[in-house]
Parts: structure tokens; C-alpha cells; sequence
């Protein structure tokens, strides 16, 4: 058993943290994590352990108040994906760090003081890589004797360090009480794989292996995102991933907006502002942010300006477009069907091809129509991903 210091909010005391029928699988190597701290660990490492499971491949996810910011493979960063992110050029990165960088990148500003999760050991590239940024802790099966280092000596000596126990089964029934009510059900322990994609519903069929790993991804991220939920996935890594909204279309929505920031933090006069001297990091994310968004407020503009050597002229909407006209390749996934075409008609302007969904709509031939009507391929999974 764990004594936390409180729950979700420090007037919730006393809390704590155990299990009922078999010995916790955590160990604390530093600091003291919270209440939200070990809900995102654990959320956080059941989906990149899911995703080294299904995909053979290492896997990281950056967490914020219970839903991923972010998920990506251990895939090679490009040369635009590293400046945008921050990192020299000639770093070499693991595919551990690789994996991190990618999912921390997904939205820089939302994964500002996150948690991270790796499927596999940590080494010292990817604590360097962490040794820089704003995170409240990590979560990992284990970690090389340099990475603990690394990592012991971040936020002056607290910064949370949890170890799992890879080989830990949770028991296959789950509590949890509301206003005192106990709520019990069978874990959601389905992981998704290749073997849910074979009902593609819409004229065209071809799906090639890179976007079914795409919609794996897509798919197990939204797993373990707060429902309602939407995400977009590029080469390997999440780009946009919208949760807990009420309505579909306004996740697709949010999710489509961060994808589309996430494209548009490759074009070359994001990469060649010129910062003033000394800028942190995170003041950089926001100031690109701000750079991108069409509506921001006279007040936010001038403390804008005062972010660069020379304030940069923004792009027009024409000179957006034309950029994410050229990303053609972008899988979707839903935790549950589309009701409404207009999601497909708000995806195809993120660039949009290859959607996996559960299906099951009493609209599922409009929305296939609208799939038809893009050259998109949709798979019918089958499987509602609902979380909460």
C-alpha cells in the first residue's frame, strides 16, 4: 500500500494506493508520486505496452489528466521533426527516445508537465531527452543504471520515478465507486490487432501495412483516451488526438485542429523563426501556437512579439492550405461510430485516407457514401472503445 499525499485535489484526504487480492506491481525508485500521478502511469503503461504486444515495436506515450497527449513507435525522426521538437540535428536517438520524442511532439504545449511511459527499458538516450523538458514523472519496466542517474537529478532531486512489473495481470474484475456506489465489470483487456481490420466497408480496399499499423495505433491510443474520442495518426506517431468531448463531431474537430498544427509545425517559416536568445522551450511551443492560431486577442499578440529578434509575418490561410494539401496519408480512428457524415468531410480536410471505426450506425451508408466519395478506405472494426 501506498499513503499518497491526497487525491485528486488536496482536500481530499487521507489516499491511497493498493491492491485488494494480490501485491502491488509498482516500485518507486524517486520522488512521491500522486493520486493523478498513478492514474496517468497506469493508463499510460498499459497502452505502450499494448502497443509493443500488437506491434513489435517500442512504444511511448506522454499523459495528461488521464488522457495521452500523445503516442508514437520507436520510428527515425526526420531532419524537419527534430528542429520542430527542439532537438540538434546530429543527436542520435534511440528507438526508446525516438518513440518519446515522437509523442511528446504530438502537442508540445498540451504535454507541458506530463507524464511519460515506455514500453521498454530507458536508456541514456532517452533520458537525456527527457533530462530537458517539463515532465511531472515516468513509468517504464526498467531503466539502464546511467538513465536512473539521469533522471534522479531532475526537478532538484524529486522527479517521479515508477517501475512496473512487466509480467503483472490485473485480476479480470474491476471496481469503482461513485457517490459511494460500486460500479463492477470486466476489464477492457481486448487488444487490438491486424485481425480487426479485415471488414474494409467502402470501394476502395487498398490498405497498406503502414496504415494499418497507423490504425492499431490509433486505435489502442483511443483505448485509453476519456470518450467521447477521436485520433489522428501519421507515420507512426499520433498528431492529434481529441477526448471527452460530447459530441463526435466536436472531437473530430479538436482532434483535426491539433493534427493540423502538428502539419503545420513542418512548414519552413515555422522552422526558421527566429527566437529571441535564451527562450525556454515551452515559451517556444506556446509562441508557435499562438503563431498558427487565426483568432488571438490584441493582449496575447503584443506579448507575442516580444518572443522574437524579428516579429514574424504570419501565414496566410491560402499558404496553410496549400501545406496540408500535401499530407495525403492520415489514418483516423474512433472509439465509436460516426452518427453524421460531417466527420468524414472535417477529416478529409486534415488529409485523411485510411479511417478504422467500430461501425454500427443507423447511418453507416451515408457515412460509407462519404468515404466513397474522398477514394478513403474504412474498416469496420467492430469493437467500441469506449473509456472512462
Amino acid at each position: 500500500m501506498f499513503k499518497l499525499k491526497y487525491g485528486c485535489n488536496p482536500h481530499q484526504k487521507p489516499a491511497t494506493l493498493y491492491c485488494e487480492d494480490q501485491e502491488i506491481p509498482l516500485t518507486i525508485l524517486n520522488g512521491n508520486p500522486g493520486y493523478i500521478n498513478f492514474m496517468d502511469a497506469l493508463n499510460a503503461w498499459q497502452l505502450v505496452k499494448e502497443l509493443k504486444q500488437s506491434l513489435g515495436l517500442p512504444a511511448a506515450a506522454s499523459f495528461k489528466h488521464v488522457s495521452p497527449a500523445g503516442a508514437a513507435l520507436g520510428l527515425p525522426l526526420s531532419e524537419s521533426m527534430k528542429k520542430a521538437y527542439h532537438i540538434d540535428p546530429d543527436t542520435e536517438l534511440s528507438p526508446v527516445a525516438c518513440a518519446y520524442a515522437r509523442a511528446r511532439g504530438a502537442d508540445r504545449v498540451a504535454s507541458y508537465g506530463d507524464f511519460a511511459a515506455f514500453s521498454d527499458e530507458v536508456d541514456e538516450s532517452a533520458a537525456k531527452l527527457l533530462e530537458h523538458e517539463v515532465s511531472d514523472g515516468i513509468i517504464a519496466p526498467s531503466y539502464s543504471a546511467k538513465a536512473l542517474e539521469i533522471l534522479k537529478s531532475k526537478r532538484k532531486g524529486s522527479y517521479n520515478i515508477i517501475q512496473v512489473d512487466s509480467t503483472y495481470v490485473p485480476v479480470q474484475m474491476e471496481k469503482k465507486q461513485i457517490f459511494g456506489i460500486t460500479f463492477e465489470q470486466k476489464r477492457n483487456d481486448y487488444i487490438t490487432g491486424k485481425k480487426d481490420l479485415t471488414n474494409i466497408v467502402t470501394q476502395n480496399k487498398d490498405l497498406p501495412e503502414s496504415a494499418m499499423r497507423d490504425m492499431i495505433l490509433a486505435l489502442i491510443t483511443l483505448k485509453y483516451t476519456q470518450s467521447n474520442s477521436v485520433c489522428y495518426v501519421y507515420d507512426g506517431q499520433v498528431i492529434g488526438n481529441g477526448a471527452g468531448q460530447q459530441a463526435r463531431i466536436h472531437c473530430t474537430r479538436l482532434a483535426g485542429d491539433k493534427a493540423d498544427f502538428w502539419l503545420l509545425r513542418q512548414h519552413p517559416a515555422v522552422l526558421n523563426l527566429q527566437f529571441k536568445a535564451g527562450l525556454k522551450k515551452a515559451d517556444k511551443d506556446n509562441a508557435i501556437d499562438t503563431y498558427l492560431r487565426d483568432h488571438i486577442t490584441e493582449e496575447e499578440n503584443k506579448y507575442w512579439e516580444t518572443m522574437f529578434e524579428e516579429v514574424p509575418q504570419r501565414l496566410s490561410y491560402e499558404e496553410k492550405q496549400d501545406w496540408l494539401s500535401r499530407f495525403t496519408d492520415v489514418t483516423l480512428g474512433s472509439d465509436a461510430f460516426f452518427p453524421f457524415r460531417d466527420n468524414i468531410d472535417r477529416a478529409s480536410k486534415s488529409g485523411v485516407k485510411y479511417i478504422a471505426q467500430p461501425g454500427g450506425s443507423i447511418r453507416d451508408d451515408i457515412v460509407i457514401d462519404a468515404c466513397n466519395e474522398y477514394q478513403m478506405v474504412m474498416v469496420f472494426t467492430g469493437n467500441r472503445l469506449f473509456h472512462h
